[in-house]
């Protein structure tokens, strides 16, 4: 068995300026993997995440050295022996996927053993600004049909944030992402605004490692874990911490293990959410079958770009159809 693997860096324009508590950014940098076999193409797709200790150079050059062991024809339960940064061991697990369905002449979802998936309504995400700015950016989801809001919070004046947004979308469903940005002092307190305001879910409140303090009390809404879990390892340390926990196919290091955290956390009473970095409708496919389970879907990724790939996943408002096999799967 040969395969040629080739390798590219892509850089998509954000559409303005993406603000979360770490910092601001305005590309999405990414990382193609294709896959030839037969005269038959894979390709997926990964961003590496600062926050991870990854870095696009050095995802490139651990796909460089696992170069050999790829072309020779190395399998998707394999990777983790030869590829150790996930971002870029999820591209090549993505890309298998997509060579194994294209060659096999079947969807992904029926390789996987999972129903047709169905058409999702994802989150929007509005970036952390002034409460005027956030609220502003509310109100403009909302006429744009996007039903469900995801707030990025996690610096001083949460609270003015949360009740700005509330006001202006009065009627939106709002999930928060705090990316490690509260402290305990103050969670008791910001948690009890986001009861007051509507929250269905926040994640990630406080830093990935100094989270035992969410033992100690009664959630007032859902706390969902990210930073603090990335695959099926992590799911015990979250017990008793955590009601649900994003999974992510760059944490997790591809569709595969994704699969299984998905059906692994559920089994210990987590709920899930189904998130993305910002990345294209190609990084969005393949996280679209295990977002079939997920309470929370977070794949707004290509809305966020000011262009896509074509084809991409469609987006009616808030509501992602399901990716074109002619894309991925």
């Amino acid at each position: 068995m040969t395969r040629k693997l080739t390798i590219a860096e892509e850089s998509w324009p954000i559409a303005g300026r993406f603000t979360i508590s770490r910092g601001a950014k305005t590309s999405a940098d990414v990382i193609v993997v294709t896959l030839q076999q037969d005269g038959i193409t894979g390709r997926g797709e990964c961003v590496p995440y600062a926050r991870y200790g990854e870095t696009v150079n050095g995802a490139i050059a651990a796909l460089e050295a696992a170069r050999g062991a790829i072309e020779a024809g190395l399998d998707r339960h394999h990777l983790a022996a030869h590829i150790a940064p996930k971002a870029a061991r999820n591209a090549v697990d993505c890309a298998l996927w997509d060579l194994e369905a294209k060659r096999a002449g079947k969807p992904a979802w029926q390789l996987a053993g999972l129903p047709e998936p169905r058409s999702l309504v994802t989150a929007f995400t509005i970036g952390l600004d002034t409460p005027d700015v956030m609220a502003k950016a509310a109100a403009a989801a909302t006429r744009n049909g996007r039903p469900l809001l995801k707030l990025k919070l996690g610096r001083d004046g949460d609270a003015e944030r949360l009740r700005a947004v509330r006001a202006a979308a009065p009627h939106s469903r709002l999930i928060v992402d705090a990316n490690e940005g509260w402290t305990p002092s103050a969670l008791r307190d910001i948690l009890l605004v986001c009861k007051e305001t509507g929250i269905e879910l926040v994640e990630q409140p406080l830093p990935a490692g100094d989270d035992e303090y969410l033992q100690e009390f009664d959630h007032p809404v859902c706390i969902c874990a990210d930073e603090s879990a990335h695959d099926r390892s992590g799911l015990p340390g979250l017990i008793g911490k955590y009601d649900a926990v994003n999974i992510k196919l760059d944490k997790t290091g591809g569709l595969t293990e994704a699969l299984a955290m998905t059906d692994a956390a559920l089994a210990v009473g987590l709920q899930v959410m189904a998130g993305c970095m910002l990345a294209t409708s190609l990084a969005m496919a393949p996280a679209m079958l295990y977002a079939q389970k997920a309470a929370f879907v977070d794949l707004d990724g290509p809305l966020l770009l000011q262009r896509d790939r074509s084809p991409g996943i469609t987006f009616d408002g808030g509501t992602m159809l399901p990716a074109p096999t002619r894309l991925w799967g």
